[in-house]
């Protein structure tokens, strides 16, 4: 039978109870990977996915932790580091999203972007790099855009971190490409999140339109697929990355936009 390729490995996810976050989660269980899950949910709560999850034969731990709050982000880092020995693969995926043209963009608003779409994944990369350095082993993968990549009018908060973390990741690569890490950035497009959804539910209630064509409405002048990028397709290639078929690359930045940045 044959081992999983990222068997015995723990990689700390956050913002993994929905989306792109929960569909890593779910893609790494598969490959043998112990799974510790963050967000904001009351953890009887989350009960359900850590049992999808523990199907694989794999342990989970589930860290409700204010990626808002430096103090919190060590103490899931320990908790975590403490449960399995060391944090293997980290993934960068919290994200908060705030729209608003700059005048009216409240300092709450952008304080709360640069601590969990930025500094958080400072935090947790500055706090499991020294382990990855002692195994001589690691990967981290930063969740970015397309936004990251381009700009948009009234995202300024969403733009600037996103676009800060590809920096982060360029850097990290290069103090760590001798100890056996990678990091990577991953830039999808508009994928399937509860967010989305949301927003092309408000797109048929406000145009009372089928759809599909708030699909196509929604989609206009951006992804020339004209569909959403599949979740899975996302978490595969963060696994792929996580892989041994990823150790030669590091420092680079991925799209997985249908098309989109190639417009």
């Amino acid at each position: 039978m044959r081992t999983a390729p990222l068997a015995g490995k723990c990689a700390l996810i956050t913002g993994s109870v929905r989306g792109l976050g929960l569909a890593a989660a779910q893609r790494l269980a598969a490959s043998g990977c112990h799974i510790v899950l963050n967000g904001l949910e009351p953890a009887d709560e989350t009960k359900a996915i850590t049992s999808d999850l523990q199907r694989h034969g794999v342990r989970t731990l589930y860290c409700c932790a204010d990626l808002r709050e430096p103090d919190a982000i060590e103490a899931m880092v320990l908790h975590a580091t403490k449960e399995f020995g060391a944090i293997d693969i980290l993934i960068n995926n919290a994200v908060v999203r705030h729209l608003g043209s700059i005048e009216h963009f409240g300092t709450e608003k952008w304080d709360e972007a640069i601590a969990v779409n930025l500094s958080a994944a400072f935090h947790t990369i500055r706090l499991t790099v020294p382990a990855m350095k002692r195994n001589q082993w690691g990967r981290i993968i930063n969740v970015s855009s397309i936004y990251g990549t381009r700009g948009a009018p009234n995202r300024v908060g969403y733009v600037t971190t996103k676009t800060a973390l590809i920096g982060l990741t360029r850097g990290v690569a290069l103090e760590t490409v001798a100890h056996g890490i990678t990091c990577n950035v991953v830039c999808p497009g508009t994928s399937e999140t509860p967010v989305h959804e949301e927003a092309l539910k408000a797109v048929m209630a406000a145009e009372g339109v089928s759809r599909e064509e708030a699909e196509r409405r929604f989609f206009a002048g951006k992804q020339p697929t004209g569909r959403f990028v599949a979740a899975e397709n996302v978490a595969s290639l963060i696994a792929f990355l996580c892989g041994p078929e990823g150790a030669d690359i590091t420092g680079s930045v991925l799209p997985i936009d249908g098309g989109w940045s190639a417009a």
